[in-house]
C-alpha cells in the first residue's frame, strides 16, 4: 500500500465512484458485524458522498483505492467522520495507516470517531491507537454506536501507535 494522500471525490467522479463502492462494501460488512443495516453512509448516494463537506485520504494498492478516511476539524478538534477498507483488503494495515496519517495531521487537537458498539475489529483498531470509549449512543431504536476520544497526542506518539 502506498502513503495515503489527499483524495478530492468532489472534483474527480470516477474517483468518486470507486469510494462510494468501497464505503457500501465496507459499511456492509459493519452492518452484518452490529446486526443493523440502518448505517447512514451504507446509503448514501454518490451525489451526497460528492456533496459531504469532509477532508479526504485515500488508500491505494497501486492504481487501485482500497481505502479511504473522512473527517472534519476546527482548531481544537479532529472528528472523523467515517473509515472506510474494501472487504478485500482488510486485515493489512490500511485502517491503522490511513487513521494514523489523520492523528498525524491531528498534531495537538483532540481526535474524535465513532463505530457501531458491536463493531469489535473497529474498537480494537481505535484502542490500540490509543482512543478510549466515552459513551455509548443510540441514534436510532437498537442502533447502538460507542463514541471514542483521543487526548492531543504528539507526533512520535502518534508514529509509534
Amino acid at each position: 500500500m502506498n502513503d495515503p494522500t489527499g483524495i478530492e471525490p468532489a472534483a474527480d467522479e470516477a474517483l468518486a465512484r470507486r469510494l462510494l463502492a468501497v464505503q457500501h462494501a465496507a459499511y456492509a460488512v459493519e452492518a452484518a458485524l452490529i446486526g443493523d443495516d440502518r448505517i447512514p453512509p451504507l446509503r448514501e448516494t454518490l451525489g451526497e458522498l460528492r456533496a459531504a463537506p469532509l477532508r479526504w485520504l485515500g488508500a491505494y494498492q497501486g492504481d487501485l483505492l482500497v481505502g479511504a478516511v473522512a473527517w472534519t476539524e476546527d482548531a481544537a478538534t479532529v472528528d472523523i467522520d467515517r473509515l472506510v477498507v474494501d472487504p478485500a483488503a482488510h486485515r493489512r494495515g490500511t485502517g491503522r495507516a490511513l487513521v494514523r496519517a489523520v492523528l498525524t495531521r491531528a498534531g495537538d487537537r483532540r481526535v474524535l470517531v465513532a463505530t457501531g458498539r458491536a463493531n469489535h475489529p473497529a474498537r480494537g483498531l481505535y484502542e490500540s491507537l490509543g482512543f478510549r470509549p466515552v459513551a455509548d449512543a443510540e441514534p436510532a431504536p437498537g442502533l447502538w454506536i460507542t463514541r471514542y476520544e483521543r487526548p492531543a497526542a504528539s507526533a512520535a506518539e502518534t508514529r509509534s501507535a
